[in-house]
């Protein structure tokens, strides 16, 4: 009603001009068409491509069904769904030659992953674990295709042990009992050690080897302060293990090998100013490929070990994400960009060939009306710069507008110029969008991304003022018509952003965000507590978990908040939501909301994210324009 309402206005108006002067050209006034927000949010998305060794089988997951599936790419290029879970598939690992899967799958939001064993060519399915209340993941399969190994809770609930499964008779064996965040990296070719990693915080990890047999664990990389090893893998002598690591003196993550015998690690990679953020090596281990986080733009870059030449990489300006390679010199990987949804590239950088093997759908929208951000940087309190992204509507001309700032979640983690469906319809209904990284922000160093942590927790909500404040005095907005978004750690930031500057913002969206650093803590998933409070602080301090909780400042909310969450979330507990939708009610203060009973952290399902969406640009415009 409201597009066809649109269409008629419009209509009338070109009649008019046409009328007032008969010698105008209907195609100098005729306006795009801009669908209405639940036609973008059909947009999908085709993401983490796998490849068989021989490059004959091709996987990926997709949102086409309305959910994340797993899918084959056929001979002809058409998708084949592979699995029908009802609530889609958390993630899933190939065998060398694609002949069967190991999926792993929750209901509900609520991450507690299954694992199932999926036949690589028709999608049947056996299902391996069958006990919701433990989570598995982190899956890699023997070199013989005759176990997987993994981790799991189901000891405590809190702790992650690893352990093995006989594939022909489904024997669960627990090899490692464990303390803490562990998981499974890889296995050696001859399938007699695994590559373990044991996490204590989002900036500090440690990897180990382990002896299937003797269960003798040997730890790779003692270090005195905080440093991480991320994305190991052998190489296929076993000899060496090649990881991103920020082990140096610039704080930077980036490609590195580690001798096995010595533990000594040599950096294969040339320093940089910017950081390193995911790596892939070849099966026969000849060539490595990293994806560089150049201010929030993911580069990829290949490198011939043997030769220690840097070869071709394709033309593209946006994110590379998810490398993943064969054996023939082809590469697979993801790329989106602020106008391209994710869909799934082929290199073959041995005859420079670049194809798009994914055709993600665009609901019948011109992608040709999306916009590209401008990267900016303020000063903020203390002087330092701050990174941000700003979108702009097309042919802008300098006006006061309408302005939504996005806080992202982590904090360990960084806005970058993704795809995001809802800020290009309101982008092109004139809105502008600013997306900082504040201080404890990744992507700029480990220094960078502590900037926050604990005690410095408000240092950045500070930020988040600087930058509004940024906004106003270059002319692009104004109070009164000024919002703010953000979703996890984001929607903390939104409630800490109105309760300790509430005159600077007239609408809020909190989506699954933190009111009460206890009440979350006590309650978030006890295999996730360790590591939160590593980041906010610790349970013991509830004086200080007090101080930067916005449930204790309610008092001071002028703005306008809808509160989003799914009721199974088991990171953020729903208790949050209730508890900022319970405080304002009491007094009297209208708060809108929105909890969904078949969602966890976040909103995966098409049908719901329909829902969230339309309300959420009714509120906007409701309160902004």
């Amino acid at each position: 009603m409201r597009n066809q309402f649109c269409r008629l206005a419009g209509l009338v108006i070109i009649i008019f001009l046409v009328w007032v002067n008969p010698g105008i050209s209907i195609e100098a006034v005729e306006e795009p068409y801009i669908p209405d927000i639940e036609t973008f949010m059909q947009i999908g998305y085709c993401a983490s491509p796998a490849i068989s060794e021989d490059g004959r089988e091709i996987f990926f997951i997709s949102n086409m069904s309305g959910v994340s599936q797993l899918y084959r790419l056929t001979e002809e290029g058409w998708p084949y769904q592979l699995t029908l879970f009802p609530d889609g598939i958390d993630f899933y690992t190939i065998s060398s030659g694609g002949e069967f899967v190991i999926v792993g799958a929750s209901t509900g939001g609520s991450e507690q992953s299954q694992l199932h064993w999926v036949d690589g060519s028709t999608g049947r399915v056996k299902v391996l674990t069958e006990k919701p209340e433990i989570r598995y993941g982190t899956v890699v399969i023997s070199p013989a295709k005759t176990h997987i190994y993994y981790r799991s809770n189901e000891r405590n609930m809190r702790d992650f042990d690893i352990y093995a499964m006989n594939l022909a008779t489904g024997e669960e064996i627990r090899l490692a009992e464990l303390e803490g965040a562990n998981g499974v990296e890889d296995i050696t070719a001859d399938g007699k050690t695994l590559l373990l990693s044991r996490w204590t915080s989002s900036y500090n990890s440690d990897l180990y080897l382990f002896e299937i047999d003797s269960r003798r664990a040997v730890h790779l990389t003692p270090h005195k302060g905080d440093a991480v090893y991320d994305y190991p893998e052998f190489s296929p002598d076993g000899r060496f293990i090649y990881l991103i690591t920020n082990e140096n003196k610039a704080g930077l993550l980036r490609v590195a090998k580690l001798e096995v015998p010595t533990t000594r690690i040599e950096y294969s990679q040339e320093e940089t100013v910017w950081e390193t953020e995911e790596m892939a090596t070849s099966p026969e281990g000849r060539y490595i490929a990293w994806v560089l986080n150049e201010d929030g733009y993911g580069n990829l870059y290949i490198k011939d070990l043997q030769t220690g030449e840097m070869l071709p990489t394709p033309p593209l300006n946006g994110v590379v994400t998810e490398p993943y390679f064969a054996r023939d010199g082809k590469l697979l990987f993801v790329f989106n960009s602020p106008t391209k949804t994710e869909d799934v590239w082929l290199w073959d950088f041995q005859n420079l060939e670049l194809k798009r093997l994914t055709n993600s759908i665009y609901a019948g929208i011109d992608p040709s009306l999306f916009v590209e951000p401008q990267l900016i940087r303020y000063k903020t309190f203390d002087k330092r710069e701050i990174p941000g992204l700003l979108f702009l509507p097309p042919g802008y001309s300098g006006e006061s507008i309408p302005f939504i700032v996005h806080a992202h979640g982590g904090p360990e983690s960084q806005f970058r110029p993704y795809f995001y469906r809802h800020f290009q319809y309101l982008i092109l209904n004139g809105y502008g969008i600013f997306a900082p990284n504040v201080r404890g922000s990744s992507g700029y160093g480990k220094d960078y991304a502590a900037l926050d942590n604990y005690t410095k927790r408000l240092d950045s909500v500070k930020d988040l003022k600087h930058g509004v404040e940024w906004l106003i005095k270059k002319g692009y907005t104004k109070k009164g018509t000024i919002g703010i978004k953000g979703a996890s750690y984001g929607g903390y930031m939104v409630l800490a952003g109105i309760t300790e500057y509430p005159e600077l913002f007239s609408a809020a969206v909190d989506e699954v965000g933190i009111a009460n650093f206890v009440t979350f803590l006590e309650n978030t998933r006890a295999y996730r507590r360790t590591l939160r409070e590593a980041e906010y602080g610790p349970l013991t301090d509830r004086g200080f978990l007090r101080k930067i909780s916005p449930i204790h400042k309610v008092d001071k909310i002028e703005t306008p908040l809808l509160v989003v969450h799914g009721e199974n979330d088991p990171r953020v507990p729903v208790g949050e939501a209730r508890q900022i939708i319970k405080a304002l009610s009491d007094r009297g203060v209208a708060v809108d909301s929105l909890i969904f009973p078949d969602e966890g952290h976040g909103v995966s399902k098409r049908k719901n994210s329909l829902v969230l969406y339309r309300r959420m640009v009714d509120f906007l415009d409701k309160h902004l324009k």
